[in-house]
């Protein structure tokens, strides 16, 4: 299974980004699947989550209100919408999915966010 994240770059405070994750399998097959971000100095935390057929989509509180996680089946992507950036938002986000006790990661994207 591979995972590609895309998306990332360097913006304004109050600026959107729109984080895309492209699967090499149906996302179908996976029990969920989310966006973690890990700033410098600190450990991955957990953004955003989604599972199988979008049933559940929680976030983490800092980003609620702001983020947007959602699926594309028949792409075979998911992506992060990210509105009202902030700095403290600046961090290298990644990928994950879960397939009952495989987790799965994919190389990070830098996100920027300069006040």
């Amino acid at each position: 299974v591979q995972l590609q994240a895309s998306g990332g770059g360097s913006v304004q405070a109050g600026e959107s980004l729109r984080l895309s994750c492209s699967v090499s399998e149906s996302i179908f097959t996976f029990d969920a699947m989310g966006w973690y971000r890990q700033a410098p100095g600190k450990e991955r935390d957990l953004v955003a989550i989604i599972s199988n057929g979008g049933v559940i989509i929680n976030y983490d509180d800092s980003v609620k209100g702001r983020f947007t996680i959602s699926s594309d089946i028949p792409k075979n992507t998911v992506y992060l919408q990210m509105n009202s950036l902030k700095p403290e938002d600046t961090a290298v986000y990644y990928c994950h999915a879960r397939q009952s006790s495989l987790d799965y990661w994919g190389k990070g994207t830098l996100v920027t966010v300069s006040s």
